[in-house]
C-alpha cells in the first residue's frame, strides 16, 4: 500500500486536489477551473465557493483510485503568508481536509496558496535544491503579481518576503481584459498567447517602473487604443504579452544589482506563456515551472505537506 501526502487547494480560479507518493517521489493531480460565464471577467466569492463545494468531492472521488495510506494532510487556508491574507473561497477546501485528517488520524498543516505556487514550482523545475539558499521567486497571477525574496526556515519550510510588485493591475488580469477585448474566453491566458504567437516581431514597449515597484495599468488603455485604431489582433496580442515581459524584465535586473546572483525562480499561471518563459530563460537562466504546475494546482501543497512530514 503506497504513502502518500494529500495537498487541497481551492482558489478563485481552480478546484484542484493532488497527493505526493513517497516511495514514487511522484505527484499526480486533479483540478478544474470555476465555470465562468461567457463574457465575465471572474467570479464573486460566493459563487466561487458554491462551485468548489460541487467540484471538490468529485475530484477527490477521481483522485481516490485505490486505497491509499494518507500520512498527512495539506491544504491553502489564504492567499499569501502576511498579516489579514484572507478570500472566502479557500474555506471550502479547509473544511474537507479538516475532516479528512480528523477521520484519518493523521497531521494537518496549513499553508499558503502563494506558498503552494513557489512549492509547484521547485518541483516541477526539478529544482528543490534552491531552498538550501535565498533566491528570488516571482508569483505572477490574476491575483498576484509580486517578487519574493525567499528564504529557507527550519520550521515553516521557508519564509517569502515582497520586494517588488505590481502598484495596480495584476498580471492575469492585464491578460483576461486584453483577452476579452478580443473576444477570447475566460481565463484568457492560452487563447491570447496562441494569439500573439501569430505575431512574429515583438513590440516596442517602454515598462512603468516606480521604484522597485512598477505599473501595468496602462496596458489595458494601450491595449484598447491600439484595437479601435485598427491594429490586428495579433498584433495586440503580443503587445499585452511584451508589457508584461517588459516589466519582468526590468525588475530582473533591478533586483538582481540590488541582492547579488541568486536564482530566479517564476511560478504562476501568467507563466506557463511560452513567450515570456523563453525570454527570461535565456537572458537569466531563470527556472519556470511546467504548465501543468504554473498554473493554480495543489501540486505544491502536497510536495508542501510531505517537507513538513520529513518524507520528501
Amino acid at each position: 500500500m503506497d504513502d502518500v501526502f494529500l495537498g487541497i487547494d481551492t482558489s478563485n480560479y481552480t478546484t484542484s486536489a493532488a497527493l505526493y507518493f513517497r516511495d514514487k517521489k511522484a505527484v499526480i493531480q486533479r483540478k478544474r477551473l470555476l465555470p465562468v460565464h461567457k463574457g465575465e471577467l471572474g467570479l464573486r466569492q460566493s459563487d466561487a465557493v458554491f462551485h468548489h463545494t460541487q467540484q471538490l468531492p468529485d475530484l477527490l472521488e477521481d483522485l481516490w483510485t485505490q486505497a491509499y495510506q494518507i500520512q498527512a494532510v495539506g491544504v491553502s487556508v489564504r492567499p499569501r503568508d502576511v498579516n489579514g491574507s484572507y478570500m472566502p473561497c479557500f474555506s471550502v477546501g479547509t473544511g474537507m481536509a479538516r475532516v479528512i485528517a480528523k477521520t484519518h488520524h493523521v497531521p494537518l498543516y496549513a499553508f499558503s496558496h502563494q506558498g503552494g505556487h513557489v512549492a509547484a514550482a521547485l518541483y516541477g523545475a526539478d529544482c528543490m535544491d534552491l531552498l538550501s539558499a535565498p533566491f528570488i521567486a516571482f508569483h505572477v497571477s490574476g491575483g498576484t503579481t509580486e517578487a519574493l525574496l525567499v528564504r529557507p526556515d527550519t520550521e515553516t519550510i521557508f519564509t517569502s518576503e515582497m520586494i517588488s510588485c505590481s502598484l495596480d493591475l495584476k498580471a492575469g488580469q492585464a491578460v483576461d481584459r486584453v483577452g476579452g477585448m478580443l473576444g477570447l474566453s475566460f481565463p484568457a491566458g492560452k487563447e491570447l498567447e496562441k494569439l500573439a504567437l501569430q505575431w512574429k516581431q515583438s513590440c516596442k514597449v517602454r515598462p512603468s517602473i516606480k521604484g522597485d515597484d512598477f505599473s501595468l495599468s496602462g496596458i489595458e488603455n494601450q491595449c484598447q487604443r491600439r484595437l479601435s485604431e485598427g491594429h490586428p489582433k495579433e498584433e495586440v496580442a503580443r503587445f499585452c504579452l511584451d508589457s508584461i515581459l517588459a516589466a519582468l524584465d526590468v525588475v530582473c535586473q533591478m533586483l538582481l544589482k540590488k541582492y547579488g546572483n541568486i536564482p530566479l525562480l517564476f511560478a504562476g499561471g501568467v507563466m506557463s506563456n511560452s513567450i515570456i518563459r523563453e525570454t527570461l530563460t535565456c537572458r537569466y537562466g531563470a527556472h519556470f515551472a511546467p504548465p501543468e504546475y504554473a498554473a493554480d494546482n495543489a501540486a505544491g501543497i502536497a510536495v508542501l505537506t510531505a517537507m513538513k512530514e520529513g518524507q520528501l
